[in-house]
């Protein structure tokens, strides 16, 4: 395995995945000086091509291509940020078909590869996608699933919400702690970082469950309205 950092990209439909995973590659780039790449979503392609969703039996070949495509760009750059990885073939295939047999191997995968994970918050407004989106209805269950699975294998997360360039931000402190012995001196990362967070208006206390202001909680109740 190569010496790259992979930050992978999980979450419900409709909450950004695809959008984030390009912009996050290319603010990394440019804000570290590191070869950075992302790696879009193999179940994409192959929905457009077969122009039909996968059954249950062509889960595990799709799951593992794209496993194979995150590893094959991770031998070739510093960065990768993936969208999605097996671990959300296996969320459906639990939540389509009831098949938890892709869950172990799913999530070793995930684990052997990814060196931080995003989970996309449930705060932008589901659109409809061609044959990938099932509806809004489903970002609740499918949430709930990727938890469950990150909790079960031991993986740890961070949570990123907020809208457009806000979502980029929360990503970046997120992953920015993985990248400091790697970017290049001057680069300016972490001095943009530190100076927006210098701009921040005081600390309130706005949360009745917890002391963070940008806590989840918030995230969802605005996402909501």
């Amino acid at each position: 395995m190569s010496g790259a950092i992979v930050i992978a990209i999980v979450g419900a439909e409709s909450t950004g995945k695809s959008t984030l995973a390009v912009e996050l590659a290319r603010r990394l780039a440019l804000d570290t000086g590191l070869a950075c790449t992302h790696v879009d979503e193999y179940l994409r392609t192959w929905c457009e091509r077969a122009r039909r969703t996968p059954r249950a039996d062509e889960q595990r070949g799709i799951a593992q291509i794209q496993h194979e495509r995150i590893a094959a760009a991770a031998e070739r750059h510093d960065v990768v940020v993936a969208d999605t990885t097996a671990l959300m073939v296996a969320v459906y295939s639990r939540l389509v078909y009831g098949d938890r047999s892709l869950d172990a191997w799913a999530g070793a995968a995930h684990l052997a590869l990814a060196a931080h994970t995003l989970v996309t918050a449930l705060d932008l407004p589901w659109v409809p996608d061609g044959l990938q989106r099932d509806g809004p209805h489903v970002r609740g269950p499918v949430d709930s699933i990727v938890r469950e699975l990150l909790a079960e294998h031991r993986i740890g997360w961070s949570l990123v919400g907020g809208l457009a360039d806000a979502r980029v931000e929360s990503a970046l402190d997120a992953v920015s702690p993985l990248l400091r012995e790697r970017a290049a001196p001057g680069t300016g990362l972490f001095t943009r970082l530190a100076a927006r967070d210098a701009e921040q208006p005081a600390w309130q206390w706005v949360c009745d469950k917890c002391d963070m202001p940008d806590c989840e909680h918030q995230l969802l109740a605005r996402g909501t309205r």
